[in-house]
């Protein structure tokens, strides 16, 4: 059986690795990042609404994508420290788990083809979200269900991977080889919670995908949409690039910086750069807040002060927001952001 690494763990080498008493508890690192209380106030009210918008089915929608939606509202919800078995939120995890296994097919897709036309994304972010629980399901049975349908999605996201190292929006058969950048990070992010959880990924699926990446560097670091259409850089899929080259390990090769100086140049000032996020802005930012957390506090903490004002300050008086998609993923990728340096979940973690 693979070794699980659950979140508990992951915190606890954390609070070794920084020197703390093997007695403190996961809130002295929470406290230790100096938050603000009016954002808790609002990631309450956030997580309240998300949890309230639940259906009876167990599932979230926004764009007729309920895998995607499920999945990202369930790592909304984990991101607050809540598991399937403790915390406020327990039962609405718990029954995004159950909707999200019964759309395990048996090739290994997480997700609906016959009802989704952009069925990657959904396998990508189920795969993270049930990675990261994975190490705290109490129940062996539910356990070694979990671990059939991430290996059975691991395999499947090998075999979708284009000639290219890249996804598109469906699989490489279904889109006849097509690539581009979004499906590729949501694929590399989902595969590396799935290692960092003890289930093997194949290194060449990743290698593949790390060079995919490189491929689509323009001469300004930035990354083109996809390696069919090269084009002008995108500041969202640089900074996406950018967080899953990190969760693939890759903080030294020489295209990193690169990408980095273009994405800071793009992105990093946040009162003047919505328009260049492409109208993708939580998009956009729930990828580079990632990047900017792994540059450690000094960057972190000045730039996360003005990212979580602008994200309570339009927050609605019921606790969600609205935009691009949808009101549920972008209270989704909202909470994620918000509650990301809590370091709950060992994918984000520095």
């Amino acid at each position: 059986m693979p070794r699980m690494i659950s979140r508990r763990t992951a915190i606890g080498s954390l609070v070794s690795a920084f020197g703390l008493p093997a007695a403190a508890s996961i809130a002295t690192t929470v406290d230790a990042a100096k938050r603000d209380p009016k954002w808790e106030s609002a990631i309450e009210r956030g997580l309240k609404w998300v949890a309230s918008e639940q259906s009876s089915l167990g599932h979230w929608t926004a764009g007729n994508y309920p895998t995607a939606m499920t999945a990202l509202a369930g790592t909304a919800l984990i991101c607050s420290g809540s598991t399937t078995t403790q915390g406020p939120y327990a039962r609405h995890i718990r029954r995004a788990v159950d909707y999200l296994t019964t759309k395990s097919r048996q090739n290994g897709l997480i997700g609906d083809p016959s009802t989704d036309n952009r069925y990657t994304y959904g396998h990508g972010f189920s795969m993270l979200f049930l990675s990261q629980i994975l190490g705290e399901e109490e129940d062996a049975e539910r356990r070694e269900e979990l671990i059939d349908i991430l290996n059975r999605a691991i395999d499947f996201s090998g075999k979708a991977q284009t000639p290219s190292g890249g996804w598109g929006y469906v699989s490489a058969k279904d889109g006849n080889n097509f690539d581009e950048g979004s499906t590729t990070i949501t694929q590399v992010q989902g595969l590396r919670g799935c290692r960092n959880a003890g289930i093997p990924v194949p290194s060449e699926t990743i290698e593949n995908a790390k060079q995919y990446i490189y491929s689509c560097k323009n001469a300004d670091g930035g990354i083109s949409y996809s390696s069919r259409n090269r084009g002008s850089s995108r500041p969202a899929i640089t900074a996406a690039a950018l967080a899953t080259l990190y969760n693939a390990g890759d903080y030294d090769s020489k295209h990193v910086p690169e990408m980095l100086k273009y994405a800071k140049g793009a992105l990093h000032e946040i009162a003047k750069s919505g328009a260049r996020s492409f109208g993708h802005w939580h998009y956009t930012y729930l990828y580079y807040s990632q990047v900017v957390y792994r540059q450690g506090a000094a960057v972190w903490e000045p730039f996360r002060d003005k990212l979580y004002s602008r994200i309570i300050s339009e927050q609605a008086t019921n606790g969600g927001w609205t935009g691009n998609i949808g009101p549920i993923y972008v209270a989704a990728c909202n909470l994620i952001m918000l509650q990301l340096d809590k370091a709950y979940l060992p994918v984000y973690q520095r």
